[in-house]
């Protein structure tokens, strides 16, 4: 291995060191801890073990060993998520210069608060996976969709998030969502509002923004964008309305946008592929493009040989 000259070496250091002065905004030193990224997937697979058992996790469970086996996973989801909450609430609490004094206890609430909610959580997301299959012919069994539909699991880390955004805990919902993001194509905001029997169909490119108010029994598919009409305000549109409301038993078809904070879907409407909407939809109501001209002509042999990309061969 090829090694730098010593002077070389401790130049290079001295050049880093000083771009993190000029660059405070990017480094993180004298903070304090923040929560591990990779504690925090972990997490989300013990819930999803919790939530769905014997699809993840430990499989062949019985019967009359569950109250053992929900007793130490939920005491280890405890555990773990306590140290990652007490963490996102101390760093947030050095960055803002605000006392750490009591921030355990904080987070110990916090923990109990979210864990009671498990079972609303198996309820709300049995809605979700009963759409799915409602709404999906192709789905052979509700256990497909658990175990293999990225949209349902993009639902359920949002729903998980969703619960713990509620609560105030910083960083960690977004990790959540944003490793669903990673992996499914689906960017769900974990403080977007979405009521039960949501369906996310197919699922890549599909964009929710933070205060997306989404109601029962709505269906959406790929490449969908809930988003806001402009972002130009940067940090003052924080807590602002800038997003849709989908009201109950929407279907919004894939590439479609909707944009802005006032815009209503209401009860009932379709939006079809590729709409761009920015402005209130009845409710029952079917918005289309109308279809672009198609235009088809023959060639001759020749015509169509010069055609061809470069790189072609026939």
């Amino acid at each position: 291995m090829t090694k730098l000259p010593s002077n070389d070496f401790s130049n290079l250091v001295e050049q880093i060191v000083c771009s993190y002065n000029e660059q405070p905004q990017t480094r993180h030193i004298d903070m304090g801890p923040l929560p591990n990224h990779g504690e925090v997937v972990e997490i989300i697979g013990m819930m999803r073990a919790l939530l769905f058992p014997g699809y993840f996790g430990r499989q062949n469970l019985a019967s009359k060993s569950l109250p053992y086996h929900v007793g130490s996973l939920l005491a280890d989801i405890h555990d773990r998520l306590l140290h990652q909450v007490e963490d996102a609430f101390l760093h947030e609490a050095i960055r803002n210069q605000r006392p750490v004094d009591g921030l355990r206890e904080q987070a110990q609430s916090i923990i109990r608060d979210f864990l009671a909610t498990i079972p609303t959580l198996r309820a709300i997301l049995g809605t979700d996976a009963q759409a799915a299959f409602d709404g999906d012919p192709a789905a052979s069994s509700i256990g497909e969709i658990i175990f293999s539909y990225p949209g349902f699991f993009a639902i359920t880390v949002f729903r998980i998030a969703h619960e713990l955004y509620l609560r105030g805990v910083p960083l960690i919902p977004r990790i959540m969502t944003e490793h669903a993001h990673s992996l499914t194509g689906v960017d769900l905001h974990p403080g977007a509002t979405v009521d039960e029997y949501f369906f996310i169909d197919h699922g890549t490119g599909v964009v929710i923004g933070e205060t997306t108010v989404i109601g029962k029994r709505v269906k959406i598919y790929q490449g969908v964008t809930l988003g806001a009409l402009s972002t130009r305000g940067g940090q003052r549109l924080r807590g602002a309305k800038r997003h849709p409301t989908l009201q109950d038993e929407v279907t919004v078809y894939s590439g479609a946008s909707i944009l802005g904070g006032e815009t209503v879907v209401g009860a009932g409407a379709v939006i079809s592929s590729n709409v761009f909407v920015t402005k209130s939809v009845p409710a029952n109501t079917r918005v289309t493009v109308k279809n672009p001209e198609l235009q088809y002509r023959d060639q001759k042999p020749a015509e169509f040989k010069q055609n061809l990309p470069g790189d072609w061969v026939i």
